[in-house]
């Protein structure tokens, strides 16, 4: 799913006035509709409803809400953020829809601003995803009084006074509980510093298009289903270990055996072939135990790893640093893995770590190589930055410079291409943020790429996957204590559900 700009998005609106046909006010009719069916859904018509607008297209989206929620038998007050007498036509065709029905409420100056605390629900019609300067004066005192009440706060289309593609930089912004947006989701929803300005988000179609939407070029993209769907391979009657990949994960260190072990299962759970894992021989008992189905090679350093497995060709990719410490001897085992593999390699944890101390490392990696990054491990990476607007350009920068992957985790984790694409994930939830998280997470990209996906593809199935098994986990156990491990026992269940 694609991830285009306001000024793409008028133009795809445009592109379905034109060619649908529809009528900007029909159009305005269909988004409104689409916003109030979810309403209907979600809240009850005994509840005391407050629209607020500006006198924009947005403001004209609220006025049609509101007439279709009094269609609907809803209690529903209307506020007008006014200015001037200016308005969008379509705002003004609205205006005088309800004029008969509801009274419009006018907010002119700082002291028509109402406390909106009699509401149950306030609904959030006044900016669009067009604003691109802060809000202030008369309009912010509105925002501040709508964060101020104890409704709850739904936002149409994106919440007043947040930019849709760049940083919010001051000025009041709306934080709603929902904001249910119209047919693809905006950049600002990705990234973690909106998340109170967003709250959870929902995409509702409202038929813009299809052609006008391919026609919008991006460098940003949803990873939903039907994408990864898209490129799954299936197994063949009479394929064999051999044909499902082999694979090193170099993992461990006395005391983070742990690390090894989940990503040494999660590799298994997510279909490699064959799984070697090289490790310090102190966790050697530890490994044939827990996870009988690898092959355990034990280096010869008794608390961590201080050389390299031997016979690399043999091997598909090389997963590195899970659990491995930032020991001498250890960078000159990563080191000695990347020099000596041709091939793509997985790089996590104090594998980056490492790199970070070690920066001429970077030089070195294998085309395509994919590193897994949380966010405090890409600043050491990649440097400081001041918002996530300007965290994802170094991120692109930094993919494009070396020529790798970077699979940023959190929520919506974004993988950029060495080709400057951005990929979101869709998976995922609140219950995932613990410890062994991303070791799992480094088992899977590893066995993916063992399993001949491009290393793009197995980046983008990966963190599906990783995220999908997240929520069938907290489905089955609840958010709260959910583990590593019980997402690494999912994984087979999240691989099912979309074969």
């Amino acid at each position: 799913m694609k991830i285009i700009s306001a000024t793409q998005t008028k133009k795809v609106d445009q592109y379905t006035i034109e060619n649908e046909p529809i009528s900007s006010i029909d159009l305005m009719e269909r988004a409104s509709s689409a916003f109030v069916d979810w309403f209907a859904s979600h809240y009850d018509p005994k509840l005391s409803v407050a629209v607020v607008c500006g006198t924009g297209n947005n403001g004209g989206d609220g006025l049609a809400i509101a007439r279709l929620l009094h269609e609907r038998h809803y209690k529903v007050a209307v506020y007008v953020v006014r200015k001037s007498d200016n308005s969008s036509d379509d705002f003004a065709v609205n205006e005088q829809r309800l004029e008969d029905m509801l009274v419009i409420n006018t907010v002119a100056n700082e002291t028509d601003v109402p406390s909106f605390d009699q509401y149950q629900i306030l609904i959030d019609a006044i900016f669009g995803s067009g604003l691109s300067r802060p809000v202030e004066g008369m309009y912010a005192s509105v925002i501040n009084a709508i964060n101020d009440a104890k409704a709850e706060v739904v936002a149409v289309d994106i919440a007043s006074g947040l930019f849709a593609d760049e940083y919010s930089a001051g000025g009041a912004i709306v934080k709603p509980y929902y904001t249910i947006s119209f047919q693809l989701p905006k950049l600002a929803f990705m990234l973690p510093e909106n998340a109170e300005c967003v709250g959870e988000w929902i995409i509702k179609d409202i038929g813009l298009a299809g052609k006008g939407i391919e026609q919008q070029s991006t460098a940003y993209r949803y990873l939903d289903r039907k994408f990864v769907k898209s490129f799954l391979k299936r197994r063949t009657k009479f394929s064999h270990k051999g044909n499902n990949g082999r694979a090193l994960i170099m993992a461990g260190s006395y005391g983070k055996m742990g690390a090894a072990v989940l990503s040494a299962r999660a590799a298994l759970r997510s279909g490699v072939g064959l799984l070697t894992t090289y490790i310090p021989s102190c966790g050697y008992q530890i490994m044939q135990s827990v996870v009988p189905e690898a092959i355990a090679q034990v280096d010869e350093g008794d608390h961590f790893l201080t050389s390299y497995a031997e016979g690399e060709s043999k091997y598909d990719v090389i997963g590195i640093g899970p659990g491995i410490g930032k020991e001498q001897e250890t960078m000159f085992s990563l080191m000695q893995a990347i020099q000596s593999f041709d091939k793509p390699l997985v790089i996590d944890a104090d594998g980056l770590n490492i790199m970070a101390e070690h920066r001429e490392i970077l030089e070195t990696l294998p085309e395509n190589s994919i590193l897994t990054p949380h966010p405090k491990e890409f600043e050491r990476l990649a440097g400081e930055w001041s918002n996530d607007f300007e965290r994802l350009e170094m991120q692109k920068e930094f993919s494009s410079t070396y020529g790798v992957i970077v699979i940023l985790k959190g929520a919506h984790t974004s993988v950029s291409t060495p080709q400057g694409e951005v990929f979101f994930n869709s998976t995922g939830n609140a219950g995932m943020a613990t410890g062994g998280m991303g070791d799992v997470l480094t088992g899977v990209v590893t066995a993916l790429l063992a399993q001949g996906y491009a290393p793009p593809q197995a980046a983008f199935l990966a963190v599906f996957f990783h995220g999908l098994a997240g929520d069938i986990a907290a489905e089955n156990q609840g958010i709260v204590g959910m583990t590593a491990s019980d997402v690494a026992d999912s994984l087979p269940a999240a691989f099912k559900m979309i074969h």
